[in-house]
């Protein structure tokens, strides 16, 4: 038996027999909010009881009066298996079935609050039916992991001043196998072929999925969850889930999961009124109802739902050796007010406008993903100016490791939507970011949320012709990728989509057969190489040391130039960004200490779709007339371009 198994007692002539894998202590734990790894108590579990196999089954329903299991295995009938209460007031339902073994659908019928009689899919399954049925199915997500290798190497290639460029995936919708059929779906198996060789030919340190947590509507894209334990049955079964992380491992590739702690959806399966009460949501629904996506918040004042919110995080981490969570809507979590006008929320006690439940769930969220899997990132999708995002929580900070830079990314595409004629004015708004950059460890991200709802492709956000969009969509990805932080770039961003994304759909493949496509693969491309290949580009990514203007004020030229240097000054790069459509001979920019550069980079090189025609072979450098140790270097610059010098 493990540390968590306690028989009560057995009476083999009951249909149930009654059987517990909880101590007190995990009662304790589980109420008081401390208990993080639920997944190994609740759910069903295929284990051996009195030499009989079977199945437990364990569900917390403090507002029902009688809980059954039902499923193929007696024909879905609503009495003949009812589940015994725990006497210690915990709402925790369990029993042993014997002879049902991994592999079977049920639900749980539950006698519920004022009598309402209710059928619910287990929220610690492992593996569901397949949307649009809505069982849970017994399995276990046991696996033999053989990444050992990887674990160890990402203690230091997760960290933050390490190359950290992730590949933004949407699973359903990056290749099918018929593009005609939106139900047709590349399995977790078929993505091993498929998805893995392409993120490590682009050169992405990291992918990251879109939910793959259980979810009903594929409209949701799943950030409506259902299953908080169980990846998704539309590509495979839970092993098959870890074979794929595992591939990407053992390509030295790290994987993130979104995840969605935020609010759950109202499906009759689903988590919404659990009992017949509000279980996991607030009953108060000024806290309890989301009104920007009609789906419901979790109560986090409540133990047992901040247990599970935790154990759900430390879940991916255990049992599939996830490398970083990225948080879903913190900003709606942290704010009382959040989409709500006066008088549709109340203050907290101290009068403020912050939810002191989910601040607090935050940080312990936060302390006890790093305390036991010290490795990973967790990342804040959070786009206000709350304080400490990425701070530490003993310095007073939320403990997250980083956070999505909405300002540059909304500042970047505002400015590059403009005709570069009116560009020298809003230079400031360009340059912006460096003003607050050190507040966070900033991640920049060019995500899905941009290309989408109407907003356009990224390459049809640029000005002018179609060689000027694209000159236009190379310097903004050159920008992002020389620009201190992590990276982010949407699947399909990376050849210059024409279309929306669309969730129904794949990605527009045959677009490479165009040479302005496939030169814009191929600048995303080196562009991942350079950043990785040049320390000045990510060890001081969120250290002031790490970035220095070198040229504001060409703004009529629209010429902008910035050192990036690393540990050993000797590797400092410098980056120059041409933002008109003018070419510039011989511009005369002013560096110190170095007098031999070499051009490493250019945007417009043929390879790229570029013209190619200006490309810095040769520079010389000449003393500055009034200070002997600044350089002036005479650089051709071409049109709409950024150059990289070393």
């Amino acid at each position: 038996m493990s540390k968590y198994e306690e028989v009560h007692f057995v009476d083999t002539q009951q249909t149930v027999w009654n059987y517990s894998l909880f101590s007190e202590q995990d009662i304790a734990n589980f109420q008081n909010g401390t208990h993080y790894s639920l997944y190994q108590l609740f759910g069903n579990k295929q284990i051996q009881v009195l030499d009989t196999n079977g199945t437990y089954f364990a569900v917390w329903a403090p507002n029902a009066t009688a809980v059954f299991v039902q499923g193929n295995f007696n024909d879905w009938n609503l009495q003949t298996h009812p589940l015994k209460v725990r006497l210690d007031n915990s709402g925790i339902w369990e029993g042993f079935i014997p002879n049902i073994p991994k592999g079977e659908v049920y639900k749980y019928h539950i006698h519920g609050y004022q009598g309402v009689k209710l059928d619910k899919a287990d929220p610690f399954s492992h593996y569901c039916e397949l949307r649009p049925l809505t069982a849970s199915i017994t399995w276990q997500t046991n696996y033999e992991w053989k990444d050992a290798a990887w674990m160890e190497k990402r203690k230091t290639a997760n960290r933050i001043d390490q190359p950290y460029s992730v590949y933004e995936v949407h699973l359903a919708s990056w290749m099918r196998p018929d593009k005609n059929n939106q139900d047709a779906y590349n399995t977790y198996l078929q993505m091993i072929e498929l998805l893995v060789p392409y993120v490590k030919d682009m050169g992405f340190t990291h992918v990251e999925f879109m939910p793959v947590m259980e979810h009903p509507f594929d409209g949701s894209w799943g950030y409506q969850g259902t299953g908080f334990f169980a990846p998704t049955s539309r590509f495979g079964n839970p092993q098959q889930f870890a074979e794929l992380v595992e591939a990407f491992h053992a390509e030295n590739i790290g994987v993130i999961l979104d995840w969605v702690p935020a609010h759950f959806p109202y499906d009759a399966h689903g988590l919404y009124m659990f009992d017949g009460a509000n279980t996991y949501e607030y009953a108060d629904m000024r806290k309890g109802f989301h009104p920007d996506w009609n789906s419901y918040i979790f109560n986090y004042k409540r133990g047992e739902v901040k247990s599970f919110l935790i154990s759900s995080a430390r879940f991916w981490c255990d049992q599939f050796h996830i490398d970083g969570l990225r948080v879903d809507a913190v900003s709606s979590m942290l704010r009382l007010d959040y989409s709500r006008e006066e008088g549709q929320w109340e203050p907290n006690e101290f009068g403020g406008n912050g939810n002191i439940e989910a601040i607090a769930f935050i940080k312990d969220l936060n302390e006890t993903l790093y305390r036991d899997f010290p490795d990973i990132q967790t990342i804040a999708e959070e786009a206000s100016d709350w304080p400490g995002i990425s701070k530490p929580t003993f310095m007073g900070g939320l403990g997250f490791g980083m956070k999505w830079m909405m300002g540059w990314m909304h500042d970047t595409i505002n400015y590059f939507k403009l005709d570069p004629l009116f560009r020298s004015k809003q230079q400031d708004q360009f340059s912006f970011s460096m003003m607050y950059y050190y507040d966070e460890h900033f991640m920049l991200p060019l995500s899905h949320d941009e290309v989408v709802h109407g907003k356009s492709p990224m390459i049809y956000k640029m000005p002018g012709d179609d060689w000027q969009k694209f000159a236009n969509l190379r310097l903004l990805y050159s920008y992002m990728f020389l620009h201190p932080g992590a990276k982010l770039l949407f699947m399909g961003n990376e050849f210059a989509a024409t279309n929306e994304w669309n969730f129904t759909s794949e990605l527009q493949w045959d677009l490479l057969q165009l040479p302005s496509h496939k030169g814009m693969k191929n600048c995303v491309q080196q562009l991942n190489a350079l950043y990785r290949n040049n320390p000045a580009l990510y060890e001081l990514q969120f250290d002031p040391a790490g970035f220095e203007w070198v040229e504001t004020n060409k703004r009529n030229e629209g010429v902008l130039a910035f050192k990036r240097k690393g540990k050993d000054n000797k590797q400092e790069v410098l980056v120059v960004l041409n933002t008109t459509p003018v070419p510039r001979h011989q511009f005369p920019i002013h560096v110190y200490g170095k007098k031999t550069w070499t051009e490493i980079f250019n945007s417009d090189a043929p390879n790229y779709w570029g013209v190619g025609d200006l490309y810095n072979d040769k520079i010389i450098a000449k003393s500055a007339p009034e200070n002997k140790e600044w350089q002036i270097l005479h650089l051709d610059l071409p049109a709409l371009s950024a150059i990289v010098l070393k």
